[in-house]
């Protein structure tokens, strides 16, 4: 019998192919000009429990690197920066009321925001998830 290679590379997070990352633990998905981001599954582990999480208003232009959500666990909070620039168009409103649901499902419910793309430039920064994997294994 023929060993056959696995294509499935295993983790100490889920790393979703389809998303950008920092090595700073957000996570960004574009459709067409509108980039959603979040944090990790790594980064939520490493927080603990959220109990609190503080998004910018719509309509609020953010910089690559400002710093623009805050997200408290029960170890503590946490200042979230911008991964790209642009536009917030819409925040995740589940969370002011559930705002666990990042350590349940960070990469789907459990988003942040979303952003109107003004650089598309930021994202030839951004990790493909093969190196973000890397990364994590250097942590």
């Amino acid at each position: 019998m023929m060993d056959m290679p696995c294509p499935i590379r295993y983790y100490p997070a889920m790393i979703p192919a389809d998303r950008h990352y920092t090595s700073t633990h957000q996570w960004v998905k574009i459709e067409k000009s509108i980039a959603t981001v979040g944090i990790t599954d790594h980064a939520q582990k490493e927080l603990g429990d959220v109990i609190f999480v503080e998004l910018p208003q719509p309509e609020k232009e953010v910089a690559k690197g400002d710093e623009c959500i805050v997200v408290e666990s029960i170890k503590a909070a946490s200042e979230i920066s911008a991964p790209i620039s642009g536009r917030v168009v819409e925040t995740n409103t589940l969370l002011d009321s559930k705002p666990e649901v990042i350590n349940k499902d960070p990469y789907d419910q459990g988003w942040l925001v979303k952003l109107w793309l003004t650089d598309g430039g930021d994202l030839d920064a951004l990790l493909d998830a093969d190196a973000y994997g890397k990364l994590l294994g250097d942590d």
